[in-house]
């Protein structure tokens, strides 16, 4: 069943192969074994190409649960800067991080008084949410290579479906437009397409950076 929809019209980060200019994710809403995760498919192709289009996807005849079901939604590409989880770093920098002088000389506003690391963590580094390329959100476990199966070069994020957009401890990235109903704690702002992965993780998908026709590969965390 359909995740996502992308065109490379809004993010130039895509790298399509030939001419295509869209990129549809599919997953089945079921968690697979060994490691109990949707299976995902990616599906490059040209939208002029697309003319027998639905007007409803159909719906799965049963689901895991309804986090495996997305509700319908309209992206809204932002561009923004984000900087390495800490575990990415140096010792070295992973050291300066947790210098508090350094943070002070500065002048960084901590008015949650958070350890250094903690302030790096949820307002600099990882952005939460949904997201094409950037850092990954390691947690449940330490930075892990992939590469490659057809020939073994790095392969680079893709796309990280999160279940959710933020939460209490990165405040700092809810989008300027939600800010008033995230303060009011509205049910559901944080999460519109209401997907729940491997129960409130993330799902990211990684490609080749050699050829976008070499088999994806994925990662819960």
């Amino acid at each position: 069943m359909p995740v996502a929809q992308l065109y490379v019209c809004d993010i130039p980060l895509l790298r399509p192969p030939g001419q295509a200019d869209l990129l549809q994710v599919l997953w089945c809403p079921f968690e697979h074994e060994p490691d109990y995760k949707p299976p995902t498919a990616l599906f490059w192709r040209s939208s002029a190409e697309v003319t027998d289009i639905l007007a409803a996807p159909p719906e799965p005849f049963a689901a895991e649960c309804d986090g495996y079901v997305p509700q319908p939604c309209v992206l809204a590409p932002e561009r923004i800067t984000e900087y390495p989880h800490h575990m990415d770093l140096s010792k070295e920098l992973q050291q300066q991080l947790n210098d508090g002088s350094r943070w002070q000389a500065i002048g960084v506003d901590n008015p949650d008084a958070l350890a250094p690391h903690e302030f790096y963590s949820c307002e600099l580094s990882v952005a939460p949410g949904w997201k094409v390329g950037g850092w990954p959100p390691w947690g449940l476990t330490d930075p892990v290579a992939r590469f490659c199966a057809a020939c073994g070069a790095g392969m680079v994020p893709l796309l990280t479906i999160a279940s959710n957009e933020w939460d209490a401890g990165s405040h700092g990235w809810v989008p300027c437009e939600d800010q008033h109903l995230a303060a009011l704690r509205r049910a559901g702002v944080a999460n519109p397409p209401k997907v729940q992965v491997s129960k409130g993780n993330h799902l990211q998908l990684y490609v080749c950076p050699e050829s976008p026709e070499h088999p994806h590969t994925d990662l819960i965390q």
